[in-house]
């Protein structure tokens, strides 16, 4: 097959949403398919807007030899009108990967109702959705109010090297000591780190520690405040924010803790949550969106309404006090990683749906 693929950026970016473009790039190319990736500069929403009437970008599409155009729907604020141009110039179908939907995410309603029109003129303007969670492809569905041919395709928790066994999870979730919580997240308000912040502080400080991965500079103003918030609060020695790691490190910290919290206000889908329970962590995850697919609640993790610090303390207080559960929480979380699809798997399903777009 010959491909293209729009997003915004580089391939290499540091998301969820990145990693899974990145996986099925890969394994197309590795199948003997052609994939061009179109990266485009990544600008605020208003100014991506202008894009639609740029005509340097509806020549370069349309000059693509393309069997099938794939879009990131991360990039729909440069397509929602261009599409319906582009169509009258070329054969080729458009097909969008989606991860989930801005206008799902938690902000002002005034907010949600532009991006939510923007959305949906974008959705309809395609022929086909891949989506990462059945909850991302319900989103979609029911703000396209379209039935276009769809396909779910989920993340696979197999990325990171290493692995572990049941006898080293029960005994690390067994070993006297703080329970060793992570939380593997880029420090954006989404992804609700205050709130598990919030809901630590208020417990004994011997019984727990904080690491945060992820970026520290998507948003500088949010990482700032969560800094300001841990010094007030005098739980500089308890919580350690790391900013990226690579692969092997994140592996190594995963070995090491007994519970992932990312209490976000949504995730379409959740990668981390599948592969920190790969290394035998239950999750604390979001009650919003696709994380319901893969956490069993009270079972492999919890599920956590949104800025709920109420709940989230409680979840993270009774694993602390009872490690006997953490360890059955723990062995839950290992089986239900490992008996989860691949990423190769997954990418496969992909490419059998693309094929059903060439003639």
């Amino acid at each position: 097959m010959r491909l293209g693929l729009v997003i915004y950026g580089g391939l290499e970016t540091v998301s969820g949403g990145y990693l899974y473009d990145r996986k099925l790039v890969e394994h197309l190319r590795r199948c003997g398919d052609e994939v061009e990736v179109i990266s485009l500069p990544w600008p605020p929403y208003g100014r991506a807007l202008l894009d639609n009437f740029s005509p340097v970008l509806l020549h370069r599409l349309s000059r693509g030899d393309f069997q099938v155009l794939l879009q990131d729907e991360l990039a729909h604020p440069s397509f929602f009108l261009l599409n319906r141009r582009l169509r009258r110039r070329v054969a080729y179908p458009l097909v969008s990967i989606v991860h989930h939907l801005r206008c799902c995410e938690a902000r002002p309603a005034w907010q949600n109702i532009l991006y939510r029109q923007v959305e949906r003129q974008y959705l309809t303007s395609l022929d086909g959705f891949i989506c990462n969670s059945r909850a991302t492809r319900a989103a979609v569905e029911g703000l396209a109010a379209a039935s276009k041919p769809a396909i779910v395709a989920s993340p696979g928790g197999d990325r990171l090297p290493g692995k572990i066994t049941a006898a080293q999870v029960a005994a690390r979730a067994l070993a006297p000591g703080p329970l060793q919580i992570i939380s593997v997240a880029n420090l954006i308000p989404r992804k609700q780190v205050h709130t598990l912040i919030s809901a630590l502080s208020g417990m004994p400080r011997q019984d727990w520690e904080l690491t945060v991965a992820g970026s520290l500079t998507m948003d500088r103003t949010y990482s700032r405040d969560l800094r300001r918030r841990i010094e007030q609060a005098g739980l500089g020695a308890k919580i350690s924010l790391l900013g990226t790691v690579d692969d092997k490190e994140l592996a190594a910290l995963l070995l090491r803790r007994h519970l992932l919290a990312v209490p976000s206000s949504y995730e379409g889908f959740g990668i981390v949550y599948l592969e920190a329970m790969r290394f035998g962590l239950p999750v604390l995850a979001s009650a919003a969106g696709g994380a319901r697919e893969i956490v069993s609640h009270g079972v492999n993790g919890f599920l956590v309404e949104p800025g709920d610090t109420a709940a989230l303390a409680r979840y993270l207080q009774g694993l602390m006090e009872d490690r006997d559960r953490l360890a059955r929480m723990s062995l839950a979380a290992l089986e239900s990683a490992v008996n989860h699809p691949t990423w190769e798997a997954g990418a496969a399903r992909v490419r059998q749906f693309l094929q059903t777009f060439i003639n």
